[in-house]
């Protein structure tokens, strides 16, 4: 079987020295202390048949409750990351408010062995960054899609 892939967007907003991408800090437990390297663009799971960029727009409605931004998607190709899974992004120009946000849910056995089920949102914060300041939040996997973006808003 194939690995899990993903696919997100990259929303970005500004040029030059003002270009800042919107980040989603993951939510749970393991993420809640956490901050360099614990964020993430917004981005979930492939249906097995979806096409990626539909996927992108739906996951990025799901797990901030707000619609993916209208404009001309980007393809930043895709990273392998830590832990083996395939994330395939957009970037796409948008301005999202994040005290607009209403994240979506999961649900995990937590503490664990306890049997107990509880619900975590699948983002807890989501925040304007400036590439330098991304470069240190963002998972390591996902930093390749930062050059990118900037590449591709060089153009």
């Amino acid at each position: 079987m194939a690995g899990k892939r993903s696919a997100g967007l990259l929303v970005h907003r500004g040029r030059g020295e003002t270009l800042e991408v919107l980040l989603a800090h993951m939510g749970g437990p393991f993420w809640a202390k956490k901050d360099a390297a614990a964020w993430s663009l917004p981005k979930g799971e492939l249906d097995p048949d979806e096409e990626p960029e539909a996927a992108a727009r739906r996951e990025f409605t799901e797990e901030l409750g707000l619609p993916a931004p209208s404009g001309e998607y980007v393809p930043l190709g895709e990273v392998k990351q830590s832990g083996g899974k395939v994330v395939t992004a957009w970037a796409v120009a948008g301005d999202v408010d994040p005290a607009a946000v209403v994240p979506g849910t999961f649900t995990m056995e937590w503490p664990p062995r306890s049997g107990r089920q509880q619900e975590f949102p699948e983002v807890d914060r989501v925040a304007w960054f400036s590439l330098a300041v991304a470069r240190e939040k963002l998972v390591k996997g996902q930093l390749p899609f930062l050059d990118r973006l900037l590449a591709s808003v060089a153009e």
